[in-house]
């Protein structure tokens, strides 16, 4: 059962890890990235549908996003539910697609994107420590319970503490990463 319980929570630490790096996708650094916008929800005859059902996609220069829509009678729509977004682009529509122009980034915003993305480096180790916790204490039963010994407790608690650095060593590369990008001028 302890092996269970270790190789259940490693997965799910290594999804933690994939959230934070999905999540830093959507972070604007400055340069285009279809990532800014494609999970945009769009209201289409009623029903939301996220931007990238809708359209197709692209990044043809370093500083613009092209939208195009596969049906022209939606356009109006991105462009509302780009302008209602908090990606902070103004979309320019010229009956045929959305063009997304990325300004540079000033000083300011970039130290603010970079606390942005510390901040959600955060939360993801507390989401792994909590993880760790939480497997720490079906070990400690299980040992309680007799169905494992203190020796084989000690081993395990010391392969999960292993995985829990081994996840938050990720956690900072990603966001090293991304925090590095933004600062990029």
């Amino acid at each position: 059962m302890s092996s269970e319980t270790l190789t259940g929570t490693e997965h799910k630490m290594l999804r933690a890890v994939e959230v934070l790096e999905r999540d830093l996708q959507g972070i604007r650094t400055g340069r285009a990235s279809t990532s800014l916008v494609e999970h945009i929800v769009v209201e289409y005859y009623g029903t939301p549908t996220p931007l990238n059902q809708l359209a197709g996609i692209n990044v043809p220069e370093s500083h613009q996003i092209v939208i195009q829509p596969w049906d022209r009678s939606v356009l109006g729509a991105i462009e509302k539910a780009i302008i209602k977004s908090d990606i902070g682009l103004v979309p320019n529509v010229d009956g045929i697609v959305v063009r997304l122009n990325i300004p540079q980034l000033t000083e300011e915003r970039r130290k603010e994107l970079a606390k942005q993305v510390h901040k959600r480096m955060e939360e993801a180790r507390v989401e792994i420590r909590n993880l760790r916790r939480e497997a720490a204490d079906l070990l400690k039963k299980e040992e309680h319970d007799g169905t494992i010994g203190a020796d084989e407790s000690r081993r395990e608690h010391d392969h999960l503490q292993r995985i829990t650095d081994s996840h938050i060593v990720d956690v900072d590369r990603v966001g090293s990463v991304k925090q590095q990008e933004i600062m990029e001028v």
